[in-house]
This record gives structure tokens, C-alpha cells and sequence, in this order.
């Protein structure tokens, strides 16, 4: 832009109103006064809630986590009791949101590839059934679902005085199915600290034989190796552990299942609603992500001679998760949300640990922005992992 000038053609200074003519001036300006009306806002709004929470006597601050929690959690990876404090009840909360949330997506990525496979089976009886499970478990509230299998696991089994029990040590109740489980002991310690360490080891190997195999153009038996390494160390720290075999075996003692692993009909239930409901929308995302693939990929393979379950494997769908990928993400980040739905049946998951919380001391807005970080959290990591495998696959340019 070239510099103003007066009538006799000498070079002046620019003015205000040049600079406000200026359109980068101006597009640095207009953000300026939106931060500053969103720090105003922002602002506004704390300083007014400060002053009626006072009004009310209600006291804030994050000091209520240091206090007892007074009330008891049915389901608990960690130690927690009625004596431990808030901040320990809500890792107890989250921990169990973790679990049905990372299960949840495990599970709906393999049953929705399946289906969503089936969808473009040649089978007319296997592609009919695929599509009436995927329009009907898709077209019904997640939360009528979740009510749906609640009120039926619980009542398609028997009282725990007549538990089923399809194999020695497994039984099936009205209150759940529990499991044979060893007792704790260091030796199962020394063996995750060693699946761990092959972990480590078979990344670097698998890093290794990547460039191995680009070099000289010889593969590497990457899966016998990994798995030998891996079974290898876990057994070399169970032995040197001591070998236990102390197992907790359920039994019946009163009138409840006592010892063993319990899985409550409130996990099943959210489980199974967020898995049967997300697989539905992951089985669209691979049916589509399949019909990206041109169809040539599948004639060259048919040229080569390679059958279609192996060329669907090693070809079609490696193809596919480059176009799956972004939309599996926002189907993952639904299901992580939609498990706060969970305290409908019960479920002692974040936000219901985080209710009772609230009620007891009164710290809404406190408790409320803790989950509501929590869950943010959660999402953001979501989408990092997920961006880094998208970027992983992306094909890279020459």
C-alpha cells in the first residue's frame, strides 16, 4: 500500500482515519473488542454469581474434596470407602466412566465392522439381517435402550439361590454374573510391569524390521516374534513371582453370590446400550468407507487371484479407514458422552458420583465444572489419538 500524499505530492503522515481505512488495521481491531466483550461477559457473569452465591451464605471454593464422603459406591476400581473423601469418590466415578467408555468403543468398532461388511455381503438372507439391525437399533433413543436392557438382564435371569451356571465357577443372577478371579498377589504386578516392557520392546523390533524390510526387501516374522516376546516375559515374571494359584471362586453365602468378580446388571446394561447403538452408526461409516474404495482395487485383486475375504482384509479395508477415520472419531466422542446417560439405570459413573456429591454439599457449580472439565478432557484425548492415527494412514506424497 502506497504511502498517503498531500496536494503538492510530499509524503505525510498516515492519520487516523487512514489507519482505520486499512483492512488488516480493522480485522485486528474487530478481534481486539471481541475478546475484550467476552473477557466483559465473562466477568459479568462470575462476579454476579460470587454475589448471590454470598447473598445465600453458600460457600465456594474446591476445598469440599478434602472432606468425607459419607456415602458408599457399589462398583470401585480402587480402594474407596464411606470414610474417603470427595476427590477420591470422583476418581471412583471417573474411573468407572473409563471403563464403559473404552470397552464400549472396543466393542462397537468390531461388531459395526461386521456389520457394516455384512451390508455389502452378496448374501441376500446376511445383507437383509445386517440392515434390520442397523435400522432399528440406529432409529431408537439411546436412553430407551439403556432402559430396554436394564429391565431385561436383570429379569432373564434366575434369583443367585438358582444362578445358572454354564461353566464351573461362572454363575449368571438377577444381581449380575460373576467370575472366577486370582487373588492379588505381587507376582500379577512383576507380570503387567513385563507386558509393559515387551510392549516397549515390540514397537522398537516392529520399528526396526519396517526398515529392515525397506532396505532389502525381506519381511520379518513380526507377529510370531512379538507374540513369543510378549508371552515370554509375562510367564519368565509369573514364575519368578512364585507361580500363584489361589483363585477367589463365587460362591453362595446367605442370600447373595459372596467372592469372585461381579458384574453388575447396571454395567451390562450401559454397556451394551452404547455399544449396540454406537456399532450401528460405526457399521455406516465402514459401509461407506468401503464403497469409497474404487472399484478397480477390487479387480486387481480378482486378477491376481486373491480371494475376496483376503483381498477385503489386506486391501479394501486398510483402504477404507482413511476415509472411516475422521467419522469414527465423532462416533467415539458420542459414545464417551453419551455414558453419562448411565445414572438412568444407576450406573455409578461420573456424573452420578458427581450428583451426590452436589447434594451434599451444596458446591454445584463446583461439582458441575468438574465433570464438565472431566469430560472435556476426555474428548480432547479422544480426538489427539484419533488425529495421530489419521495421520498414521494418511498416504504420504513422494
Amino acid at each position: 500500500m502506497s504511502k498517503p500524499q498531500n496536494a503538492q505530492g510530499d509524503v505525510r503522515s498516515k492519520s487516523l482515519v487512514d489507519y482505520l481505512n486499512d483492512e488488516n488495521v480493522r480485522a485486528v481491531l474487530y478481534q481486539i473488542v471481541a475478546i475484550g466483550l467476552i473477557i466483559l461477559a465473562g466477568w459479568y457473569l462470575v462476579s454476579n454469581t460470587l454475589y448471590n452465591l454470598a447473598q445465600q451464605n453458600i460457600s465456594t471454593g474446591y476445598g469440599f474434596l478434602d472432606l468425607e464422603a459419607s456415602f458408599e459406591i457399589s462398583e470401585t476400581m480402587i480402594d474407596y470407602s464411606a470414610k474417603s473423601n470427595y476427590a477420591t469418590a470422583l476418581v471412583v466415578g471417573l474411573l468407572n466412566t473409563v471403563k464403559v467408555s473404552v470397552l464400549g468403543i472396543v466393542l462397537c468398532t468390531i461388531i459395526g465392522t461386521i456389520f457394516g461388511v455384512a451390508r455389502l455381503s452378496s448374501n441376500w438372507i446376511v445383507r437383509k439381517l445386517a440392515t434390520v439391525y442397523v435400522e432399528t437399533f440406529r432409529n431408537i433413543p439411546v436412553l430407551l435402550q439403556l432402559f430396554f436392557w436394564y429391565a431385561l438382564i436383570p429379569g432373564a435371569f434366575p434369583h443367585p439361590r438358582d444362578a445358572l451356571e454354564p461353566l464351573p465357577g461362572v454363575l449368571f443372577t438377577s444381581r449380575g454374573m460373576y467370575m472366577p478371579v486370582p487373588v492379588a498377589d505381587t507376582a500379577y504386578t512383576l507380570m503387567g510391569i513385563a507386558a509393559i516392557i515387551a510392549l516397549v520392546a515390540i514397537f522398537f523390533i516392529k520399528r526396526w524390521a519396517k526398515k529392515r524390510q525397506d532396505a532389502t526387501g525381506q519381511p520379518f516374522p513380526m507377529f510370531l516374534t512379538g507374540l513369543g516376546i510378549f508371552v515370554g516375559l509375562v510367564l519368565l515374571a509369573y514364575l519368578a513371582g512364585g507361580a500363584p494359584t489361589e483363585m477367589s471362586m463365587p460362591e453362595l453365602k446367605g442370600f447373595n453370590i459372596r467372592g469372585g468378580y461381579n458384574i453388575s446388571p447396571e454395567f451390562l446394561a450401559v454397556l451394551i446400550g452404547l455399544t449396540v447403538y454406537t456399532s450401528t452408526y460405526v457399521a455406516e461409516v465402514v459401509r461407506s468407507g468401503i464403497q469409497a474404495v474404487p472399484s478397480g482395487q477390487w479387480e486387481a485383486a480378482d486378477s491376481l487371484g486373491i480371494k475376496r475375504s483376503v483381498a477385503l482384509r489386506k486391501v479394501i479395508l486398510p483402504q477404507s479407514m482413511r476415509v472411516a477415520i475422521p467419522p469414527l472419531t465423532n462416533q467415539y466422542l458420542n459414545l464417551t458422552k453419551n455414558s453419562s446417560l448411565a445414572v438412568a439405570v444407576g450406573y455409578p459413573d461420573l456424573v452420578s458420583v458427581s450428583n451426590t456429591t452436589m447434594n451434599q454439599t451444596g458446591q454445584a457449580i463446583e461439582a458441575i465444572s468438574i465433570f464438565m472439565s472431566i469430560y472435556l478432557g476426555l474428548s480432547l484425548l479422544t480426538s489427539l489419538f484419533m488425529n495421530w492415527f489419521n495421520k498414521k494412514m494418511a498416504l504420504v506424497e513422494r
